[in-house]
């Protein structure tokens, strides 16, 4: 018993060979293991110091492949910031290609029934500039005129819509379509841009020198000034870069430092004046000496957008000569100084400018459109349609807008080609319309959309009683002004007739009244008075309208959906005169109202033999709230 407990004994307290030559084995692998890793990590980091040492990756060309991203913040360098910009693009690209795709069936109809429309958006558009993407900027919605301070849009009352070069919201709810146009089989569809060519464009282009040789010796304070701005902390950044400017006033890269920072601000206080430190700022930036030619150029544009932005449009105009004339080959240069030379209604020196690009570069698409647009509206109606066609067609940035599938299609109709439904139905599947039907662009979204209405349809029992109630007196104060040829009734000048003669009479215009017109129809005034469905609101007009015979209208449709019309016949022939609203055609008659939305497509014809006499009430919408209706902009 004893000898089996010693051996028992002993086997306990001494380990099998086997098992200790395991872990012994095991030992020697665990220490292989952490040698070879740390034979890694020193193969890893000589590698990093002869890529950057030799430069034996070439950044610009991965870059490019990437699709040319890169120093988006224009801090001198690649960074986490950057990556985070071109992943965010990244990802509006493909949200922007599955839209694409999400288009309407080819068979969908439009009911003639009521139906909520989605509608684009009446909020500005804010976008990212390229100089500075946490700026967001509201971008002046169309070609206005001569001088204007105020960026708010305005358009003429019935105007086919102005160019407008903000980016476009995401495409509503798809919309069917009314029955009276057949759905083409085959809708024109705007090419993708080539993206192998333009990534081996961007491939080849180099990236963006913003530091002179001095700036590359303060790289890191400029940087640290820069991580700042990027984080949100903008009071802390300026004050970091007016350190920097007092401490090197020559220094261009703290001075654009300054400019972009004050930028930061003004958009986060919402203050012009601030903004204005921000353009003068830039100019300065861009006037140093040594200062590179990519920052200048980046420096300039910045400032010719926050001009335009401020309505400073001929200031903007003289930046972006500044800009042609230094860096005469770049022809993105050139297209902008055309857009500002229309946004001042210089339609002779875009069309110079534009038929130079053409010349140089005849397939460049965004010279395209605004060269068609042009033509246009010199009326060379058959000469536009080409250049907006191939523009559209052509799909580089700033084309897919929709004022130019607009003015191709109306274009198109006014020649008599059917294949202009085919581009506003592309514009519909684009997210420019809310319809084939329905292509107003100042628009609120929501809001009922239907092209006839009846009296309790809107609300207005009242104002239509009224109206319908005192007819007669309404005739008899406007027969008075057009008998006396005192010249108040204006011929229509928005080239909307094909032929004849139309003639216009304003009380009231965009919410105002016309004191002189009201002094001649006073009584007609004094009871609209009353109606301020009707008299404030902005979007629309109070207006007689006296059409004679043989006058054709083209078919065409307002600016906005947020405005039902109604006409009120005054002198209305037995026949010869009706109006179109969509599939549907209706007469007038002489006591009646009649309402519609004038946003869907409407044509009229006056075929009677003698003249036509109508009263015109825009009112709001009666789905707007009252502070929408104070707050919206006057068109």
């Amino acid at each position: 018993m004893k000898q089996k407990k010693t051996a028992r004994s002993q086997s306990r307290k001494e380990p099998p060979v086997a098992n200790t030559a395991i872990k012994s084995e095991k030992k020697t692998e665990g220490n292989s293991f952490f040698s070879w890793l740390l034979v890694l990590a020193f193969l890893g980091a000589w590698l990093s110091v002869g890529v950057v040492w030799f430069d034996l990756v070439d950044y610009n060309r991965v870059l490019g492949t990437l699709g040319g991203v890169y120093d988006a913040d224009g801090d001198g360098d690649f960074d986490v910031e950057d990556a985070k910009v071109l992943l965010e693009n990244a990802t509006v690209a493909t949200k922007e290609k599955t839209l694409r795709k999400t288009v309407t069936s080819e068979g969908e109809r439009i009911q003639a029934a009521p139906s909520k429309l989605t509608c684009l958006t009446e909020k500005p558009v804010m976008v990212a500039s390229s100089e500075n993407p946490l700026e967001e900027k509201e971008l002046n919605a169309e070609f206005l005129p001569g001088e204007n301070k105020d960026s708010t849009p305005h358009s003429p009352p019935n105007a086919e819509p102005s160019l407008e070069f903000t980016k476009q919201n995401s495409p509503p709810a798809s919309q069917p379509v009314l029955d009276s146009v057949s759905t083409p089989e085959s809708i024109p569809e705007t090419k993708e841009p080539a993206v192998e060519s333009n990534l081996e464009k961007e491939a080849k282009k180099k990236k963006p020198k913003l530091l002179n040789k001095f700036d590359q010796t303060i790289k890191s304070e400029i940087n640290a000034a820069e991580k700042l701005r990027k984080k949100g902390k903008v009071e802390e950044s300026l004050r970091a870069f007016e350190a920097l400017v007092q401490k090197f006033p020559h220094s261009p890269r703290c001075r654009y430092g300054k400019a972009q920072a004050e930028d930061d601000l003004a958009e986060k206080m919402r203050s012009n004046e601030m903004l204005l430190k921000a353009v003068n700022t830039y100019r300065e930036a861009s006037e140093l000496p040594d200062t590179p030619p990519d920052l200048i150029k980046a420096t300039l544009k910045r400032r010719a957008d926050r001009q335009q932005f401020l309505g400073r449009t001929r200031g903007s105009l003289a930046t972006l000569e500044k800009l042609v004339q230094i860096f005469p080959e770049d022809i993105s240069l050139k297209n902008d100084l055309g857009v500002a030379h229309l946004l001042l209604g210089d339609n002779k020196s875009a069309k110079r400018i534009y038929e130079e690009v053409l010349a140089g570069a005849p397939h460049d698409g965004f010279a395209k459109v605004h060269y068609g647009f042009i033509l246009k509206s010199e009326n060379k109606i058959a000469e536009s349609i080409p250049y907006l066609r191939e523009g559209l067609e052509s799909g580089e940035p700033g084309t897919d807008d929709g004022r130019f599938y607009f003015h191709l299609g109306d274009a198109l109709q006014r020649t008599g080609d059917k294949s202009a439904y085919d581009w506003y139905e592309a514009g519909h599947r684009r997210g420019h319309f809310a319809s084939v039907w329905q292509r107003s662009l100042y628009n609120v979204p929501g809001l009922r959309a239907q092209p006839w209405w009846t009296v309790e349809e809107t609300g207005y029992t009242d104002l239509v009683k009224a109206l319908e109630r005192n007819w007669l007196t309404i005739r008899d104060e406007a027969l008075s002004v057009l008998d006396s040829n005192s010249g108040q009734f204006l011929p229509e000048d928005e080239n909307l007739r094909e032929k004849g003669d139309w003639g216009q009479f304003t009380l009231w215009q965009q919410g105002r009244k016309n004191p002189s017109a009201c002094r001649s129809v006073p009584k007609t005034c004094a009871f609209l008075e009353r109606y301020t469905e009707a008299t404030s609101c902005k979007r629309g007009q109070i207006k007689f309208s006296v059409m004679q015979s043989g006058t054709h209208v083209w078919p065409h449709t307002g600016p906005t959906n947020c405005r039902l019309r109604m006409h009120l016949g005054l002198i209305i022939p037995p026949t010869g005169c009706r109006i179109r609203c969509t599939n549907q055609t209706r007469e007038w008659e002489e006591g009646k109202v009649l309402i519609f939305d004038d946003s869907f497509e409407h044509e009229v014809w006056q075929e009677a033999e003698s003249f036509r006499l109508i009263f015109i009430v825009d009112v709001w919408h009666p789905e707007l709230s009252q502070s929408q209706r104070q707050t919206l902009s006057p068109i």
